[in-house]
């Protein structure tokens, strides 16, 4: 039986003295842009092998990214498959009760009119986060 994603980046945080909070928490603006550089630039990597490969390569660097998004996630406190699951329940809804489906020239799937936008806020608050605004 193999970890989940969040389990072996939990993991490796421990591991190497990274942090990793419990409760979805605002951190520091310089915590939180070495995070979008580190999100950035594997994002960038994937972009310059994605059409010519290898697709080993492709595979790995993909895997980078969502090793930096889980990383990241744990860097907040969110719990991302949770998030995942809203943001996958809410991309369900683009397909109309007929089944129809509507999508743009290049195959990008559109929002229909029975779309439900995805609800992070209160997946955030399940998770015990408090906006600042609220705080």
């Amino acid at each position: 039986m193999s970890a989940s994603p969040a389990d072996l980046v939990r993991e490796f945080h421990r591991a190497f003295g990274l942090e990793a909070r419990g409760t979805p928490t605002e951190v520091s603006p310089e915590l939180a842009a070495h995070r979008g550089e580190l999100l950035a630039e594997e994002a960038a990597e994937v972009a310059e092998v994605a059409v010519h490969g290898p697709l080993d390569r492709l595979a790995h660097e993909l895997a980078d990214v969502v090793y930096v998004a889980y990383g990241t996630a744990l860097v907040h406190g969110i719990d991302l498959d949770a998030v995942i699951a809203e943001i996958h329940r809410s991309n369900m809804t683009k397909r109309g009760p007929d089944g129809r489906i509507s999508r743009r020239f290049d195959g990008k799937v559109l929002k229909g009119d029975h779309y439900e936008a995805p609800d992070v806020s209160r997946v955030l608050r399940r998770q015990g986060w408090t906006p600042a605004a609220e705080a």
